[in-house]
């Protein structure tokens, strides 16, 4: 099936309308982005941010770019002036190099928290009370350029459906109780980042409302097997 198809299988069949379906664009060629767009596709997810620059300059310009991956504080200010939004901010540093860059360009950033919750060591993100530590923080309080969203979160590479499951759960629980605690009136705070390719399915079923889709685009689909044990 070509992207196009594969777009359109995953928006009438897979992915309800209510979830925002990310492109996962990494590695791949402007072209195949262009695909992509043709077919009415407007999030693209990017995890390097010299790659993203490239491709932004080259496509359109309503294209909505999500920084997915680990960022470093000093490539901020390469992507501030047209960043859509940063799924993976995991800590208060980088929040404020993202506040700074945005002031900058004046504009106010949209941002994701990213919550360690793999049982995998080289994933990235806070944890619980990392964030909730964050929130509360005086440095957090002076940030007028960005603007929280939600939270996103990676589950553990593994065909154990029940773990994931659970991992899933864990980052939907802990978004409510950030929302009654921190976010209770603001309705922009609606936002959890969870499920790829091979788990996209599982993360819509435990509440997630934006999936960062890959393969099952672009090619190279990752089949699972699930296991409930």
């Amino acid at each position: 099936m070509s992207i196009a198809d594969n777009i359109k299988t995953l928006k009438t069949q897979t992915v309800p309308k209510k979830v925002s379906l990310v492109a996962v664009s990494k590695t791949k060629s402007v072209a195949e982005i262009q695909e992509a767009y043709d077919a009415g596709q407007r999030l693209f997810g990017e995890n390097m941010v010299q790659e993203m620059v490239e491709k932004q300059e080259q496509l359109p310009k309503d294209i909505q770019w999500h920084q997915i991956g680990h960022l470093q504080t000093n490539k901020v200010k390469y992507i501030a002036p047209f960043i859509s939004m940063i799924e993976s901010v995991d800590s208060i540093k980088l929040l404020q190099e993202i506040n700074k860059q945005a002031l900058k360009n004046n504009r106010v950033i949209d941002c994701l928290l990213q919550i360690y919750i793999a049982d995998e060591e080289t994933k990235f993100g806070l944890g619980f009370d990392e964030a909730i530590e964050l929130l509360r923080s005086d440095e957090f309080a002076e940030l007028k350029n960005v603007k929280i969203r939600g939270l996103m979160g990676i589950a553990t590479n593994t065909d154990m459906e029940k773990q994931i499951r659970d991992e899933f759960q864990e980052l939907k629980v802990f978004f409510e109780g950030l929302k009654q605690s921190f976010f209770r009136k603001e309705e922009s705070f609606n936002v959890i980042s969870m499920g790829m390719s091979a788990d996209y399915e599982l993360a819509i079923e435990e509440g997630s409302t934006m999936i960062r889709v890959g393969s099952t685009i672009f090619g190279g689909r990752v089949i699972k097997h699930w296991k409930n044990n």
